[in-house]
Formats: C-alpha cells, sequence, structure tokens
C-alpha cells in the first residue's frame, strides 16, 4: 500500500508522544506497509548491544526463556528494540525485500544483504519469533521485519567475512574509528573495557597510533580476557581491576603514567559508574571519550568539575566517516582478533 513519503529522520513513525523524533520516542509505528522514501529489511539477527544485554541477562537470572521473553516485550510495547533501563538498541543484519519508489540511494537492490549502521533504539520492528538466543552472546536469531528510513546509513554484508563476524564488528565500528580520530603519536593512552569486543578493537588501532614510544594501558575486570590482550600483545600494560572502583585504579594507573596520568582515555565498559575512574586517570586538558552505553554523562560532566579537571568529554557516537570499512580492516589485517572473534561470534 502506498503510504506516500515520510520524513526523511523517520518522525512519521512515532505514535507516542508525537512531535519527536523516533530515537527518544516512547513506540512507534512498526507496521510493514512501507512509505515511498523507506526500506523494508527481512530481519535475520539482532545483535543487541552490550549495556542492554547485559541488563537483560542480569534481570532474567541469564535464563534464556525469560530473555526471549523480556525482549519480545519491549518490541511489542516500543515497535523498536530499545532497553526502557539503558536507552540503547543495537543493530540488524537482514535481506532488503522492498525499497520505496523515493528512497534516494539507487545502489541499495531488492535481495541485497545489509547490516544497518543506526540503533535499533530508533527502528521500527516486527518481531515475529525469536528463533535462537544464547544468554552469554549479544546476538539473537529471529524472524522479524524492520524499517529503514530515508537517514539512515547502512553496510554491505562484505563477501570475505561470514555474516555474523561483520555483524559483530559492525555493532561496534565507531569505537575504534574514533580511536583513530583521537589517539595520537607518542599518546599515554587508557581503554578501560579493553578485554571487550569494542574494547580489542579499540587496542589495536591504538596500539597502531601510539607508534613505537607511546603507551597502551588496558583495565580489564576479566582475568581471561586480560590474558588475552597480553597474548596478542595488544597493550604495553595490561591491569586487572573493577573499573567502579575509582581510587583503586587511579593509584594502579599512576603507577604506571605518573601523576600526570593519561592523553586519552577511552571507556567501553557495559556497566554504570566508572565515570570517575576515566576522570582521575586523564591529564588536564586531556580527553575521555565515552563510547559504553550504560555511561552517565550528568555523572562524568559533574564528575570532572568536583574534582576540578578540565578535560574534554567526547560523547560515544556509533556513526564515524569510514567507521565500518576501518573496523571490518582490522580482522583483514589481524589473524589473531579475527580468529578469536569467531570463536566468539561465529
Amino acid at each position: 500500500m502506498n503510504k506516500g513519503k515520510g520524513c526523511r529522520y523517520g518522525s512519521h513513525r512515532v505514535i507516542e508522544p508525537k512531535g519527536i523524533l523516533p530515537q527518544p520516542a516512547i513506540k512507534l509505528d512498526n507496521s510493514i506497509d512501507i512509505y515511498d522514501n523507506e526500506v523494508l529489511i527481512d530481519v535475520s539477527t539482532l545483535n543487541i548491544d552490550s549495556a542492554s544485554y547485559t541488563q537483560i541477562r542480569s534481570a532474567c537470572g541469564g535464563n534464556a526463556d525469560a530473555m526471549k521473553a523480556m525482549i519480545s516485550s519491549i518490541v511489542a510495547e516500543r515497535g523498536k528494540m530499545q532497553n526502557p533501563v539503558t536507552g540503547s538498541g543495537g543493530m540488524l543484519i537482514g535481506t532488503v525485500r522492498e525499497i520505496g519508489a523515493e528512497y534516494p540511494n539507487k545502489k541499495l537492490q531488492i535481495g541485497d544483504r545489509i547490516a544497518t549502521l543506526v540503533s535499533l533504539s530508533l527502528t521500527p520492528l516486527k518481531l515475529n519469533a525469536i528463533k535462537k538466543l544464547e544468554p552469554d552472546h549479544d546476538q539473537v536469531d529471529v524472524d522479524a521485519q524492520a524499517i529503514m528510513f530515508e537517514s539512515g546509513i547502512f553496510a554491505l554484508v562484505p563477501s570475505d567475512l561470514p555474516e555474523k563476524l561483520a555483524l559483530a564488528v559492525l555493532d561496534v565500528a565507531g569505537a575504534p574509528a574514533q580511536v583513530d580520530r583521537l589517539v595520537h603519536e607518542g599518546d599515554t593512552v587508557c581503554i578501560i573495557g579493553g578485554g571487550g569486543k569494542s574494547g580489542i578493537l579499540c587496542c589495536y588501532q591504538a596500539m597502531k597510533n601510539v607508534g613505537p614510544y607511546g603507551k597502551v594501558i588496558v583495565v580489564e575486570y576479566s582475568e581471561q580476557n586480560a590474558k588475552r590482550i597480553v597474548d596478542m600483545g595488544l597493550a604495553t600494560d595490561v591491569i586487572v581491576a573493577d573499573a567502579t572502583d575509582a581510587i583503586g585504579v587511579y593509584h594502579q594507573v599512576i603507577a604506571i603514567t605518573g601523576e600526570r596520568g593519561c592523553d586519552v582515555t577511552i571507556n567501553n565498559v557495559n556497566v554504570p559508574n566508572t565515570e570517575m575512574t576515566s576522570i582521575l586517570i586523564t591529564k588536564g586538558q586531556g580527553l575521555i571519550y565515552f563510547f559504553s552505553m550504560a555511561t552517565s554523562f550528568t555523572k562524568a560532566a559533574l564528575g570532572a568539575e568536583g574534582v576540578g579537571k578540565d578535560i574534554e568529554l567526547i560523547v560515544g557516537n556509533g556513526y564515524a566517516k569510514g567507521h565500518s570499512d576501518l573496523a571490518l580492516n582490522i580482522l583483514r589485517e589481524s589473524a589473531d582478533i579475527r580468529a578469536l572473534f569467531e570463536t566468539l561470534y561465529v
């Protein structure tokens, strides 16, 4: 059915409250009759973002059936996969089923396999069934349909990488791309949560950028993940610690850096209350990139003020120009990272 042309940003899909954009909306119209400037996707897999999936798993006690029910309930209520606790979503992979007559990107074809590079928190989603869910893996196989707006960005699934491997990396592609922008030769960098998916990619890019005279310090809660970083040579120093312990981590980091602290701190953790740790270990007029969706930016801003730190605080934007190519190329360049990710995500 022809619905005419909708707003390029998707505001025509907002049911409640009216007058805002899809991401902050409480409920979206997830009907699969597309507007002339939309794309309909048959979805095969949702990659739910780490902060959201961790919260869902915790709330459900790690029970797969309870997690399925919770995810289904969120989508039924909101018309999209947006965790009401974390506010975050994730991304998807699927096949283009229908393209509106006025959709501007004429390179996209029906039948193309694509990964959306916009959040599930703004993507209309009709979830028919969850086919497979494993509590320890944030990729959920589904029978579903989704709508991509005219403003939506996407990547064609590469032919030289397994789909689920590509999806896992594209979900966090913004992080290593920002590291590439922010980290320079000779810098001292700390990556908090360096042993996770986004953290490993950030470590690789940071080591590449700092060169032989810089430092890459990783703070990682899991001893197993920390050992991986050491074994793959993805840091100059690795600290096993709880990143919510701001004073404890601070003392361990400055034992390496001296009182000056780090030039750049990258926060990738998927739990709350690590803002002050990031602030304390970063030098005055240094920079912190909060990629984690578990971050409270109120805590970060007021916390920096409270300890008298003049620091540039950057919100984790999941999109950076060229981010998908950069992230996928890390897999092509590093056999170790590709082998690890294939073990974890394929």
